[in-house]
């Protein structure tokens, strides 16, 4: 009952919280819709204008940006068989089967219903579950933060994306990003080659918009338009008592593997929309259907879609450890109001956080409303030639980074990112484990210094501290799978390279 009453004395204290989720929600969707836009992407693109934002407003503008954007990407997957992001390649499979047979109108009522129930299942395990996480990691020491930063950085082995290595050179590489600047100990400058600008460090926004949002409209430059769809097709209808009792177990599979994934370091919506969509198969009692239009292979994925958006933030809020994409730019969305997702978040900014939730839960309203209203616009939208998309899309991302601090370095910044996003895209080099080392990289330096100083540079702290000794134990555990999971998944397409 307090939590409820602090998340409304919030709203009232910044009603501005209301709006932020309502436009945040709304632009993930007109988003997702556009192919190409991950949610990510679509969080990137509104990071520089929350610089000067209420901190509370800020992150729930993105938080819903995530959410509107999970359901956004199922408009032109059911429509025009192009998926709007990657966890919404799932929903194409039945979603344009249903749309060929005429009942598009009834697969984007499913796919908006069972995104919402996912939404409503992630935001209740968020309230639940982010805070008592918090709590236990309140007795960190400083050799626990460097035990943290390594299980973080461990997750890098997870996100490689079929090439342990290249994850790895990518993971260095941004660790060598964030030692650029004055060294956290000693307060000597480090390459910055004298110029003051980088004295402070490369912002993680800039690395952010650079290889999410730049780096994708090099890639849309290189690729032919995406098909247009009637807009007269797009008459949203949402299932009724019959259809929802039908729907209830593909929800259900749906949510708890989201949550699951979410939880899981790397796993991502993707990966869980398939998942879901294999079991909501498997468990259905009309399998046959699968494929050819079932409404149930459009409710799992959509549910774990939907849940993914708000558990993938409890390890994130929690412990400060970013497992996908988009809660690392939300992170980035934190560190810029000078709010370090970890054990002291909830002590130090629990005002901020009491309208955090408060404007998850509204995004759940805005999600419904919105799914209504702002469908016809997205088609519109969707329908411009895309060279003038993303012409204004480019000028918006530019003049955001302008606007931070009025520096035309940062916008070079932010550039040579996105053309070195999009050389790893050209090398199949994952940007993820990029990101986690420039964000989690000043956080394990600064603290495993810190540790050394205390033990007069016996490394043995790290050993001894029993919290750092658990989580470098998960840390090998986890590395240590992930390798064996690669050399066996190599093995694997060599034998079938063999048999063909």
């Amino acid at each position: 009952m307090n939590e409820i009453m602090d998340m409304f004395q919030a709203v009232v204290r910044t009603p501005m919280i209301i709006v932020a989720a309502f436009v945040g929600t709304a632009w993930g969707i007109v988003g997702g819709a556009m192919p190409g836009i991950s949610p990510s992407i679509a969080m990137a693109l509104l990071l520089p204008f929350t610089y000067g934002a209420d901190p509370a407003a800020a992150v729930v503008l993105l938080a819903s940006t995530y959410l509107g954007a999970e359901y956004g990407g199922s408009i032109p997957a059911i429509l025009i068989r192009t998926p709007g992001t990657n966890s919404a390649a799932a929903t194409v499979l039945d979603g344009y089967a249903m749309k060929e047979q005429g009942k598009a109108g009834d697969a984007l009522g499913i796919s908006l219903y069972s995104t919402l129930v996912g939404a409503v299942f992630g935001v209740l395990m968020l309230l639940t579950l982010t805070q008592p996480l918090a709590q236990v990691a309140l007795a960190f020491q400083p050799q626990s933060y460097v035990g943290l930063g390594v299980l973080g950085l461990s997750v890098i082995a997870s996100c490689s994306e079929g090439s342990l290595v290249k994850g790895l050179m990518a993971g260095v590489i941004g660790l060598m990003i964030a030692t650029v600047g004055t060294d956290p100990v000693t307060g000597v400058n480090r390459f910055t080659f004298d110029h003051p600008d980088l004295l402070s460090g490369i912002p993680p926004i800039l690395v952010m918009v650079g290889v999410y949002a730049i780096t994708n409209l090099l890639e849309q430059a290189s690729t032919p338009a995406w098909v247009q769809t009637n807009s007269n097709e797009a008459r949203l209808k949402m299932p009724g008592p019959l259809m929802r009792a039908r729907l209830r177990l593909s929800q259900v599979i749906g949510c708890i593997i989201g949550f699951i994934e979410g939880l899981t370091p790397g796993g991502g919506g993707a990966i869980s929309a398939f998942i879901s969509y294999n079991e909501a198969r498997r468990w259905s009692k009309n399998p046959e259907e699968f494929g050819k239009g079932s409404p149930e292979g459009v409710a799992a994925p959509e549910a774990s879609n939907g849940a993914v958006s708000a558990t993938s933030l409890i390890p994130m809020l929690g412990l400060g450890i970013p497992g996908s994409n988009s809660a690392a730019v939300l992170l980035g969305g934190f560190l810029i109001h000078g709010m370090t997702p970890g054990p002291l978040l909830f002590t130090k900014h629990a005002d901020i956080m009491s309208g955090f939730y408060a404007g998850k839960v509204i995004s759940l309203v805005a999600l419904l409303v919105l799914g209504y209203l702002i469908l016809r616009p997205c088609i519109w939208l969707v329908n411009r030639p895309k060279h003038y998309l993303m012409s204004f899309i480019l000028a918006l991302v530019l003049s955001g980074v302008y606007a931070i601090q009025g520096s035309l370095f940062h916008v070079g910044i932010a550039i040579g990112f996105g053309v070195l996003g999009y050389a790893f895209k050209i090398l199949a080099m994952p940007v993820l484990p990029m990101i986690l080392g420039v964000v989690l990289g000043f956080m394990v330096e600064s603290n495993y210094r810190r540790a050394l100083v205390l033990s007069d540079g016996d490394h043995m702290t790290f050993v001894e501290e029993p919290i750092c000794a658990a989580l470098l134990l998960l840390a090998a555990v986890f590395l240590i799978y992930s390798i064996v999971r690669h050399y066996r998944d190599v093995a694997k397409a060599k034998q079938i390279g063999l048999a063909a």
